[in-house]
């Protein structure tokens, strides 16, 4: 009986081959940062709650949780839109890619419309940055995310004007991989967002 194992060849893990994260490694230095920036800010509101907790229990009581809820839906939406359109341009459908590029782009503009509602709501209900530090923290936060949203909008349609004119196919579609990322890390901010200032007393 021949003993197999004498001649068999030792397994390398290093030979099998691994899928490259989407997007480029100037995408994830670029989400990593926006992250970071967040998560500076997440602490700050937990020791500005620790040292100030009956002004962060009462605050989000004041706040428009139909406005937050929306946007919630709306941005979950839209990953689910930019995840299509990079799974279409995968397998070569350009016109699928950019409806759905367009679908995200339209929730963008609908979550803007939804904030400035909500902003609108503040103003009349007498909610002003300057009435208390979770106030402050709400707006800073709140806007700063608006502004990522517009900025990734602006990416989203650079992406579509592309796709329109074929610059993506089955086998180079980075640029687009790296909208649909950037997106889901304004999502993924939301998320977080959503219960810290509106959910959370």
């Amino acid at each position: 009986m021949n003993d197999l194992s004498a001649n068999s060849v030792p397994f390398d893990a290093s030979l099998i081959p691994r899928a490259a994260p989407p997007g480029n490694a100037a995408v994830w230095v670029l989400i990593y940062s926006e992250l970071t920036e967040f998560a500076l800010f997440f602490l700050i509101f937990f020791v500005a709650k620790w040292f100030h907790p009956d002004v962060f229990r009462q605050g989000p009581l004041h706040l428009n949780t139909l406005a937050g809820t929306l946007n919630t839906l709306i941005l979950i939406s839209s990953s689910f839109f930019v995840a299509r359109a990079t799974r279409a341009i995968k397998i070569g459908d350009h016109p699928a890619c950019k409806r759905w590029l367009w679908w995200t782009i339209s929730a963008g503009a609908a979550y803007c419309g939804v904030k400035t509602w909500e902003y609108i709501w503040n103003v009349n209900a007498g909610i002003h940055s300057s009435e208390n530090l979770f106030f402050s923290i709400y707006y800073y936060l709140t806007f700063n995310h608006l502004l990522h949203v517009l900025i990734g909008m602006c990416v989203l349609l650079w992406a579509t004007l592309r796709t329109h004119f074929n610059a993506y196919g089955t086998d180079d579609h980075e640029g687009l991989e790296g909208a649909a990322m950037y997106w889901h890390m304004i999502d993924l901010a939301w998320i977080v967002i959503f219960p810290l200032l509106y959910v959370v007393r």
